[in-house]
């Protein structure tokens, strides 16, 4: 029995929690979506050239690139409340029971996430999600960024397992290629809007949320 491991942000946390901000800041929230493109996009170039910011700076700096290109002025503390607003994310609505039917069905449950350690303990506490993990690692940790190899294998460490003993489940398909790339089993919870990269491998598993998801890894793997 495999340990799952899941991505945080829009695998288990509803950005669509960020909407206010946006549609007060830029007076448009569909902005959101450009924001965390564009944060994504900086974290690869990062990750790839070797030069490590953790991810909360590059969420700042990503949010400063839109401003600029939107033409809007930010106020002092707008970089404060979308931190503070990172950290409050909702669960998206299956998520919890989900979780409770892999945990009880004997599987061990961790986090992996590109925020930092501060970030990620806020959030799954915020969401009333804490309790179900044994471990919430940080990929700031090793300072490299998923889909880099090494925090895909670091967790495997952390929870003494082979990295092949690891199921990776997130709702990107950069992350689900790290992980496959680096040695783990993955699950795509293909959100809408996600879809898998074409030229990756694909894994074994994909489901339209994490009920779907966890009902298809039960029948898999037991």
């Amino acid at each position: 029995m495999r340990v799952l491991v899941f991505d945080v942000n829009e695998t288990l946390l509803d950005l669509h929690g960020l909407d206010p901000f946006f549609a007060r800041t830029f007076g448009d929230a569909s902005i959101r979506q450009e924001w965390f493109g564009q944060l994504l996009q900086s974290a690869l170039v990062a990750t790839v050239t070797d030069e490590y910011a953790d991810f909360g700076k590059i969420g700042m700096a990503a949010l400063d690139m839109i401003a600029v290109r939107k033409n809007v002025s930010l106020a002092p503390d707008d970089r404060e409340a979308l931190g503070q607003a990172m950290r409050q994310l909702p669960p998206h609505p299956e998520v919890r029971e989900a979780l409770m039917q892999l945990r009880n069905a004997g599987y061990r449950l961790a986090t992996l996430t590109n925020s930092t350690a501060t970030v990620a303990e806020a959030q799954m506490s915020n969401a009333g999600l804490d309790d179900l993990f044994e471990q919430l690692l940080s990929a700031d940790t090793v300072r490299r960024l998923k889909p880099a190899a090494e925090p895909y294998r670091w967790a495997a460490r952390q929870l003494n397992v082979e990295t092949g003993d690891i199921r990776l489940i997130a709702a990107h398909a950069w992350d689900i290629a790290g992980a496959l790339r680096a040695g783990c089993a993955a699950a795509f919870v293909s959100r809408p809007g996600k879809i898998l990269d074409p030229l990756a491998p694909s894994p074994d598993i994909i489901g339209a949320n994490l009920t779907e998801v966890a009902n298809l890894i039960l029948e898999a793997e037991q």
